[in-house]
């Protein structure tokens, strides 16, 4: 196998990055409550070695697939949100936030299931301890089938469909079948772009873009992923077992590789300056990508943006999200990445 150094060429241009306003995205996926406390460390527990955070401030932001919308939104994009919450005050908290983020949304009401919350305790920028409450079995029969009637009548126009699955239920194989049919049979057929969970992904075969972290990647292919070698090793693996049109590997501080096709393999190196918090840049990077594809920007170029937007919101503390003003600015003035071609000889 070798390797060379690209061009810095493949970066859109400032008239292409407005090509992803207005473009209308369907998120599909984990809706969750994001909840913050922000303090201080004074001292430890005389109870237990653990650090006493005395907080100072509470923050509640949408996560999951709801991060995922308001990435959309942030950028100029117009999302349409469906998945399922519960009848308490965490799903209402999800709706109120929805809504002041004008973000259109259909949620299905699941009084025997508790919305997912996410507590995330912060002192002095960093993450001390996080809380899950959540419920992960999957949806009965009447929620999903409401669920998948959603799908078909809001896929009219829509430029991608994101499928955000953080293995809460809400992504099954009947929803997973009833997308990628309904989506063939639009007018107009929109991508599927899936953000995968491991333990789930026979449910993603013949996605039009699968977006596996590094672990994730490994844990699909079966294979230990390391350098360049077992890269595309596990990515050929993975093009074998789930035959997507293409996949993207996020390689963590090493930027992306972009298998166009299993032959056509390109690494974007991070263009991260500094990392605080890599909580939701996955987000970041499958909204930014949408929007692109559904702009019409090519592939590399819709990959270059999304590690371009990455690299700002790990910059920041929380979930995070990007403006088409800042990512054009990041482009036009910030690293331009040296584009990587990987070639397999063997």
């Amino acid at each position: 196998m070798t390797g060379g150094a690209g061009s810095a060429g493949g970066a859109p241009g400032a008239a292409k990055l407005e090509s992803l306003r207005d473009a209308r995205i369907l998120i599909v996926g984990d809706v969750m409550l994001d909840h913050y406390l922000f303090g201080e460390v004074e001292r430890i527990s005389p109870e237990a070695p653990v650090p006493v955070v005395r907080v100072q401030r509470e923050r509640h932001l949408l996560g999951g697939a709801g991060n995922v919308a308001k990435n959309v939104a942030s950028l100029g994009g117009r999302p349409v949100l469906l998945g399922v919450c519960g009848d308490d005050d965490a799903g209402r908290a999800v709706g109120a936030l929805l809504e002041n983020e004008g973000i259109e949304a259909g949620l299905v009401a699941d009084k025997a299931r508790a919305t997912t919350i996410k507590t995330r305790i912060i002192a002095r920028g960093q993450q001390v301890v996080r809380v899950d409450r959540e419920i992960k079995e999957p949806l009965d029969r009447e929620r999903r089938e409401l669920l998948i009637r959603a799908i078909g009548s809001h896929l009219s126009g829509v430029g991608a469909v994101i499928v955000s699955d953080y293995g809460k239920g809400v992504v099954s194989a009947p929803v997973m079948d009833a997308i990628r049919e309904l989506a063939a049979a639009a007018a107009n057929p929109p991508l599927v772009i899936v953000d995968p969970k491991t333990y789930q992904y026979d449910l993603y075969h013949g996605a039009g873009l699968l977006t596996p972290n590094l672990k994730e990647a490994a844990e699909c292919s079966g294979l230990q992923v390391s350098g360049k070698t077992q890269i595309i090793k596990a990515g050929h693996a993975i093009f074998k077992k789930l035959r997507p049109k293409h996949l993207l590997i996020t390689l963590g501080a090493e930027g992306i590789a972009l298998f166009e096709s299993p032959g056509k393999i390109t690494r974007i190196p991070t263009v991260a300056r500094n990392v605080f918090d890599v909580t939701g840049a996955g987000d970041t990077v499958i909204a930014t990508l949408a929007l692109g594809l559904a702009g019409g920007l090519t592939l590399l170029e819709a990959c270059i943006a999304a590690n371009a937007a990455a690299g700002i919101v790990v910059g920041r503390v929380g979930a995070a999200s990007v403006s088409l003003e800042e990512l054009r600015a990041a482009i036009a003035h910030g690293p331009t990445p040296e584009l990587e071609t990987w070639l397999d000889e063997n």
